[in-house]
């Protein structure tokens, strides 16, 4: 067998054994004990240095904890939503993805959380997305307005339970700011025609039609679109 074959199949090796350590982690509740190191490469019939080297993968991705020491083992977890965005905003820095792209992500984002929104049937959610829409209408600056969509925003999280979509527009959102500044500050449309676009979706949120909320994202999407071009 030559080096690279060699290497190929210690490689492949590490994965399947990952993989099977990763499915039994997503088996059991959170903080189980799968067992010690030498245990479980006897159970998997592999060579300590290759579950080491599976168990590094898993620690990276957030789902396994090794404990020393008395109770010590390796045991399942669950990677937080903190780390995910610390990731994933790195990968967009290095990549790297500018202003405009993740504007346009943000944008696709947004459209589908508010057509979404559109079926909720919460009486609590609903009131708080109607008392919202008469804020909107009292913005007068960035700074009101900035508050504004930091409560709409999380409102809509709350209204539609999407956790990958949530994630994705978090992380997007901050990496927008970073790169050109907030969405409304660069937006171009004004704050007035920002505020009147939001009432719309809201309107048409509250309407219960997904395919009005969806004209409605998709029309002030545009309108910012066609600002940063002009």
């Amino acid at each position: 067998m030559t080096g690279t074959a060699g290497r190929r199949k210690g490689t492949n090796l590490v994965a399947r054994t990952a993989g099977t350590l990763r499915e039994r982690i997503f088996a059991q509740a959170p903080g189980t004990l799968l067992g010690s190191l030498h245990e479980l490469a006897r159970e998997l019939e592999v060579g300590i240095v290759t579950l080491q080297q599976a168990a590094r993968v898993l620690e990276h991705e957030g789902l396994l904890e090794v404990r020393r020491g008395p109770g010590g083992g390796y045991y399942g977890a669950r990677p937080d939503d903190a780390a995910l965005e610390r990731a994933l905003s790195s990968y967009m820095r290095m990549n790297p993805a500018g202003y405009e792209e993740a504007l346009d992500m943000t944008s696709l984002l947004f459209t589908e959380l508010a057509t979404a929104a559109a079926g909720c049937t919460s009486t609590s959610l609903r009131a708080r997305l109607k008392a919202l829409g008469e804020e909107a209408g009292q913005c007068r600056d960035m700074a009101e307005f900035g508050r504004f969509e930091e409560a709409f925003q999380e409102l809509l999280f709350q209204m539609v339970r999407r956790p990958l979509f949530e994630m994705l527009t978090r992380v997007t959102l901050h990496h927008a700011a970073l790169e050109g500044g907030t969405v409304t500050d660069v937006a171009g449309i004004g704050v007035e025609n920002w505020r009147d676009g939001r009432r719309r979706i809201i309107a048409a949120i509250l309407s219960g039609d997904p395919d009005l909320a969806r004209f409605e994202a998709n029309r002030q999407n545009r309108a910012v679109v066609m600002a940063q071009r002009a």
